[in-house]
């Protein structure tokens, strides 16, 4: 089982190292921006469980108690409602808290998903999910995969479009895919195989 979820941990890792090996690193001692090893300390915000009003006060809170970076998840039955129907306003604005952050100074640790955990309302699955033919949550399940694809190809299109990926200029210097893994002999087989998206996306 942990030499399973190790392999998992790097293949996430090389996901993030294609996306941004122009000055972003690891060599397994530590995490290089610019040429310098880094000890880096996050903090993170859910930008939904507040108001974007709210947003640059929390930011500049963490930063100034050492918060090199802020980690958040992306909460994909907020942002996805209905099948295809998108929402990013008001406190499902992502880009721009996610560009509050960059203003700060700061990094940005992006948690995709798709299942985020969270203590939020079916681990930030939407609800629409549970009524597809055929669905089965977290495996290696073409209903499943072709949902979480459309989700995470969103995502990473619009994070490419607005320049926000640090190889872009931008301030993501990590994008997670995957959270809480089960490894469970039923799931163990199907991680390796869903890890490959982000791979594909990224």
């Amino acid at each position: 089982m942990g030499s399973v979820f190790l392999l998992l941990q790097l293949l996430f890792f090389s996901s993030w190292l294609s996306s941004v090996i122009a000055s972003v690193s690891y060599d397994h001692r530590a995490v290089i921006i610019n040429g310098q090893r880094r000890v880096l300390i996050s903090g993170s915000i859910h930008y939904p469980r507040s108001t974007p009003e709210m947003w640059p006060d929390l930011i500049q809170k963490a930063k100034d108690g050492g918060v090199d970076v802020i980690q958040t998840y992306v909460f994909w039955n907020g942002h996805e409602p209905a099948p295809g129907n998108y929402y990013f306003e008001e406190r499902y604005d992502l880009v721009k808290f996610i560009k509050l952050v960059q203003q700060a100074g700061l990094y940005l640790h992006l948690r995709i998903g798709p299942y985020i955990c969270a203590e939020w309302n079916f681990g930030g699955f939407p609800v629409w999910l549970k009524y597809v033919p055929g669905m089965e949550f977290r495996t290696d399940n073409e209903p499943f995969k072709a949902a979480m694809q459309g989700f995470t190809e969103k995502i990473v299109g619009m994070m490419k479009s607005e320049k926000l990926f640090e190889n872009q200029g931008g301030p993501i210097i990590l994008s997670q895919f995957v959270f809480n893994w089960s490894m469970t002999p039923h799931h163990r087989s199907s991680a390796l195989k869903i890890v490959a998206c982000p791979r594909l996306l990224i």
